[in-house]
């Protein structure tokens, strides 16, 4: 719960560190050995962004409706280390790395019990309509500097 102290909101958990998104592997994320198939880690960081990016209080769909703004993977850099089976529960975390106009740069992993199992780097695009780069406006930037200072 947020709370006002001289006008302004504290930090959401997003903002004090690493922000963290619990999944649980069903049996339909896995293959005939009950292994977490290797597309799916990138269903599970997809879930961890999307939950990043609200936990810092942007709104995706007012940012296309508003700006008409997209965010958009451009690069993925992938370690699968160790699988991940049928059942387990894991936690994504998600960390911002860099920001600049257009471009988000995020490091993320999928972990379990506290082994990482699978990390990434992930760089986001921003896109207008046209599917062009387009600059994040400054109020969404100023909701992602504070992780980088």
């Amino acid at each position: 719960m947020a709370v006002e102290d001289k006008g302004r909101k504290a930090a959401s958990p997003a903002l004090r560190g690493r922000h963290e998104f619990p999944i649980r592997v069903y049996y339909e994320d896995t293959d005939l050995a009950g292994i977490v198939y290797y597309a799916n880690y990138l269903k599970f960081i997809e879930r961890g962004r999307s939950e990043f990016i609200r936990a810092l209080g942007v709104d995706q769909v007012a940012l296309k409706a508003d700006h008409g703004i997209v965010f958009a993977v451009r690069r993925v850099e992938a370690d699968y280390l160790r699988p991940a089976k049928f059942d387990d529960e894991l936690t994504v975390t998600t960390e911002l790395a860099a920001e600049t106009g257009a471009r988000i740069v995020m490091e993320q992993a999928v972990m379990r019990d506290g082994e990482t199992l699978f990390s990434a780097t992930v760089t986001i695009v921003c896109l207008n309509e046209a599917g062009g780069p387009q600059r994040l406006p400054a109020d969404i930037r100023a909701k992602l500097a504070p992780k980088l200072h």
